[in-house]
C-alpha cells in the first residue's frame, strides 16, 4: 500500500471520487479515468451487467487497469440491497428486500443473507455494497424508501441493520449505512428534488439518528450521506451531503465516527439542480465528505475532478483536508484486501448455488404477511375459478431495476395447480381500462387485485373500490408497499408481499393455496380511523 505522502496531488484528488459508466465492458473513458486521474472506485449499475461470468471479466479488467497504470485498486461499488434494489438479478441468490427480511422475523436470518450476498459479490470482484438501507421508513408516503426500510421501528431498524452490516463484512464486502442521518420520514424523493426532515434535534436522536449510532458502534466501514435539508442541524438550506455542520460537526465530532464518508450520487436532481454537481463535489469535500459518488456524467465527473484540483491549488481546501480523507480510503482498501492477490475462486460454486437459494426461499416464504383475513377467503383450493388482475410495476425512482414481467402472480399460482384467468395491466393503463376491468369481473366470484403502490397511484384505489361497491369479495395482494390497504381499508382479506420478484411472487402463491403458512409480521402500522393494525394476522 502506498502511504499518501508518496502520491502526487492529482493521484489524492483522483481517489476522492468514484464514477459509474456505461457498458458491460470497461469503457475508454473510465479507463482514462483510471489510468490518468487515479480515480477511488467505479460503480456498477444495471447496464454494466449481462451475465455472472462477465461480471467477473469486467472487475477483472477493471482492476488490472488500475494496476498496470501504477494506481491503487479500485473499490468497485453496487446497489445490491436486496428484493427491489438489485443491480445483479441472473445466475445470483438474490435475498430479499429489508422490509420482507425484517417480516420474516429473524435476525439470525438477516445476517446470513447478508453474509451469503456478501460472499457472491466479492466472487464476483465487488468491494463495496450500498447497503444496508438504515432509514426509519415512518412515513407513508415516501416515495423512495418504502420496503427498502427495515420498517418504522428505530429499534429494529437498527438491530437488523447492524446484522446486515455484519454480514456482509464478515464476508470481505464493504458495508454502507445509508442515508445519513434519516431519508425515512420525507415526502419527496431527493432524485428529483431536495427533502427537508423538518422535526427537532430531541425527535431526531430518538428515531433517524438511533440506527446510525448503532451501526457506528458496530464498526461500520463507511456511511452514505443523504441529499436531505435538516434543518436542526443545519441553519442554511443546505442538504446533509453539503453540510460541515452534520457531516464533521454531528457525525465526525459528536457520534465520533472515524470510518469513510461517502456521497449519494452528485447527479441526483437534490444537488444537480440546486447547487451544481461540479462546484458541490467541492462543497462536499469541504463539508467532510471522503468520497464523491458521480454516477453517470464522464464531463461531470472530470469537472469534479478539475474542480477540486482547482480548489487546492486556490487554498480553498487545504492539501492536509485531503490528505485526511485519502488515508481514510486507504486505510478502508487495505483492510478489505484491495492490495492482496484476488484469490481464485470457482464463481459458480459461490455464486447462485442451491444452498444459497434455499435461505433465499427460507427468508421469504417466511416474510408473507396476511394481515387480514375477514370473510376467511383463504386459502384458495385448485377447483377454484380464479380472476387475477395484476398490475405490473414499473421504475418508480432512479433506484429502481425493471422487473422482468415474465413470471406474474398467475403464473405462480398456476405453476400450484390454480385456475387462473389473469390479466397484467400496466401501471400507466389503470385508469384508461377501469371500465373494461370492472366490466370483466362482474361475473366473477373470486377476484384476487395484484396492486403495485396502490397508495400512490389513484387509479388503482379508484379500481378496487369500485369493485367493493359492485359487491365483490376481493383478496388484494400488495406487490411492494404494504401501506396500500390505506387506500381502500374497507377490504376484507390483505396479504403483504413487499416486492414482485419472482421469488416473493411464488411464495406469495404458496400462502394464498395454502401450501405454506403466511408467517410475516408488519414492519410498520397500517392505521385506518380507529382501527390500528400491525404485526400481521386477522383483526
Amino acid at each position: 500500500m502506498r502511504k499518501v505522502e508518496q502520491m502526487t496531488l492529482e493521484q489524492k484528488i483522483g481517489q476522492l471520487v468514484m464514477c459509474g459508466f456505461e457498458g458491460t465492458e470497461p469503457s475508454e473513458e473510465v479507463l482514462r479515468l483510471i489510468r490518468e486521474k487515479a480515480i477511488g472506485g467505479v460503480i456498477y449499475f444495471a447496464r454494466n451487467v449481462r451475465n455472472v461470468e462477465q461480471v467477473v471479466s469486467l472487475s477483472a479488467a477493471l482492476q488490472e487497469a488500475a494496476a498496470a497504470s501504477g494506481q491503487e485498486p479500485l473499490f468497485i461499488g453496487i446497489d445490491q440491497e436486496g428484493g427491489m434494489v438489485a443491480r445483479i438479478t441472473d445466475g445470483v441468490a438474490l435475498m430479499p428486500g429489508a422490509m420482507a427480511i425484517a417480516a420474516a422475523g429473524s435476525l439470525e436470518e438477516a445476517y446470513q443473507a447478508a453474509l451469503i450476498c456478501g460472499q457472491e459479490l466479492k466472487a464476483l470482484g465487488i468491494n463495496l455494497n450500498y447497503a444496508p438501507v438504515l432509514d426509519v421508513n415512518n412515513n407513508a408516503a415516501n416515495p423512495v424508501i418504502g420496503v427498502r426500510s427495515f420498517g418504522e421501528d428505530p429499534a429494529k431498524v437498527a438491530e437488523y441493520g447492524v446484522k446486515t452490516l455484519q454480514g456482509l463484512q464478515s464476508a470481505g464486502v464493504i458495508a454502507t449505512a445509508k442515508h445519513f442521518p434519516g431519508h425515512g420520514d420525507t415526502n419527496v424523493d431527493s432524485h428529483l428534488d431536495l427533502p427537508t426532515v423538518p422535526h427537532a434535534r430531541e425527535r431526531i436522536e430518538q428515531v433517524e439518528l438511533r440506527p446510525f449510532r448503532e451501526a457506528i458502534a458496530a464498526g461500520v466501514d463507511s456511511i452514505m450521506s443523504s441529499h436531505v435539508v435538516f434543518p436542526a442541524f443545519e441553519s442554511q438550506k443546505l442538504p446533509v451531503t453539503l453540510s460541515k455542520a452534520v457531516l464533521t460537526g454531528l457525525l465526525r465530532e459528536e457520534l465520533g465516527y472515524e470510518g469513510v464518508i461517502m456521497t449519494d450520487c452528485m447527479e441526483m436532481n437534490a444537488i444537480a439542480e440546486h447547487f451544481g454537481t461540479v462546484e458541490a463535489a467541492v462543497m462536499a469535500v469541504e463539508a467532510g465528505a471522503d468520497l464523491v459518488l458521480i454516477s453517470h456524467s464522464h464531463d461531470r465527473q472530470q469537472g469534479a475532478i478539475n474542480a477540486l484540483l482547482q480548489a487546492v491549488r486556490s487554498g480553498r481546501l487545504s492539501e492536509e483536508r485531503i490528505n485526511r480523507s485519502v488515508n481514510r480510503l486507504l486505510a478502508l482498501k487495505e483492510k478489505r484486501g484491495l492490495y492482496e492477490p484476488a484469490a481464485a475462486v470457482e464463481v459458480k460454486a459461490v455464486v447462485g448455488t442451491a444452498e444459497h437459494k434455499a435461505v433465499a426461499r427460507r427468508i421469504s416464504e417466511s416474510s408473507i404477511t396476511l394481515v387480514k383475513d375477514e370473510a376467511g377467503l383463504l386459502p384458495f383450493r385448485t377447483e377454484d375459478s380464479l380472476f387475477l388482475i395484476s398490475i405490473e410495476g414499473a421504475v418508480l425512482t432512479q433506484v429502481d431495476e425493471a422487473v422482468d414481467a415474465q413470471l406474474t402472480l398467475g403464473s405462480a399460482l398456476r405453476e400450484l395447480g390454480a385456475q387462473v384467468t389473469e390479466l397484467v395491466v400496466p401501471l400507466t393503463k389503470v385508469e384508461e381500462l377501469k371500465k373494461e376491468l370492472l366490466s370483466a369481473v362482474r361475473y366473477e366470484r373470486q377476484v384476487i387485485i395484484a396492486t403495485y403502490n396502490a397508495y400512490l397511484d389513484p387509479a388503482q384505489a379508484e379500481l378496487i373500490r369500485e369493485l367493493l361497491a359492485l359487491g365483490k369479495e376481493i383478496t388484494v395482494v400488495a406487490q411492494r408497499s404494504p401501506y396500500d390497504l390505506l387506500a381502500f381499508p374497507a377490504v376484507s382479506t390483505y396479504v403483504v408481499a413487499y416486492e414482485n420478484r419472482p421469488l416473493a411472487l411464488r411464495s406469495t402463491a404458496k400462502v394464498l393455496m395454502g401450501d405454506s403458512k403466511a408467517r410475516g409480521k408488519l414492519p410498520i402500522t397500517l392505521s385506518e380511523g380507529e382501527t390500528v393494525l400491525a404485526g400481521g394476522g386477522s383483526r
